[in-house]
């Protein structure tokens, strides 16, 4: 019979530990528009995890916000009054990570927001309040975030450059609608040639974006699914294609090898 005198109970032994909780992510949001203002700062601060210190009606305002609060992340419109959104984001990044939030999709847009230094771009309507937090999320732990439209653009610019330096022309997504499809968007020729190496739908999709010159890290974030999921994609792709480096399956994929 044990002693209690001398082995007492823990009363607490069932309980977890405490924990700490998360600070909510601080946010700069800045927006023209005083309804889209206040509909993101509505949704951003409800959601719990994230908090909006400031909002701004241009670019101007959003630095002198940056400068006094410090925020974990900007979310910046393109097209706004007196310093518009792209003339703001090389100051801007020096501050604070920032993510586009916008109503513009052109692809030459979306490729110089990048080239600045943007985190992330998201375009309205391309989104549900959870993607929007869990991009603002990830955009402040130095995770891109991009939604389909943005996303086509990426891989349109990645294309270009995957041409220039192969001197092997890649097909073009003819409507970047989802990353899903982007696979779906080859030439009869290319589709016919690559059927030999069996690989499935999302399998293609990704070595596309292999053969493009993207990271696990780039992959994961334009197509919504973690970097473990890559890495045992690409295990997948590479016994299919013989393959035992991202450059030999290029070059096999691309039908240069």
């Amino acid at each position: 019979m044990q002693c209690h005198q001398c082995h007492p109970e823990d009363p607490f032994e069932d309980f977890p530990p405490a924990t700490t909780p998360t600070a909510p992510l601080r946010i700069v949001v800045a927006d023209d528009n005083p309804v889209v203002r206040a509909g993101l700062t509505a949704l951003l601060t409800a959601h719990g995890d994230t908090t909006v210190v400031a909002e701004a009606a241009d670019g101007r305002e959003a630095y002198e916000a940056a400068l006094r609060h410090r925020p974990d992340v900007v979310l910046l419109d393109v097209r706004m009054p007196g310093v518009d959104g792209i003339s703001a984001l090389p100051h801007l990044v020096r501050l604070a990570p920032v993510m586009m939030l916008t109503y513009s999709n052109e692809t030459e847009i979306v490729q110089e927001a990048l080239r600045l230094g943007a985190g992330g771009y998201l375009v309205h309507g391309e989104f549900t309040t959870e993607q929007l937090v869990r991009a603002v999320r990830d955009v402040g732990e130095g995770r891109p975030h991009f939604t389909p439209t943005a996303a086509g653009a990426l891989l349109s610019h990645l294309r270009t450059h995957a041409t220039a330096h192969t001197g092997t022309e890649l097909p073009l997504p003819l409507k970047p609608t989802s990353p899903q499809n982007l696979s779906q968007l080859q030439s009869g020729v290319g589709q016919s040639y690559r059927s030999r190496f069996q690989l499935s739908t999302r399998e293609a999709e990704i070595m596309d974006l292999i053969a493009s010159g993207m990271n696990n890290q780039q992959i994961a974030a334009l197509c919504f699914i973690s970097e473990k999921t890559v890495k045992n994609h690409i295990n997948r792709i590479f016994a299919k294609l013989h393959s035992t480096s991202r450059a030999q399956a290029a070059a096999k994929w691309l039908g240069v090898a």
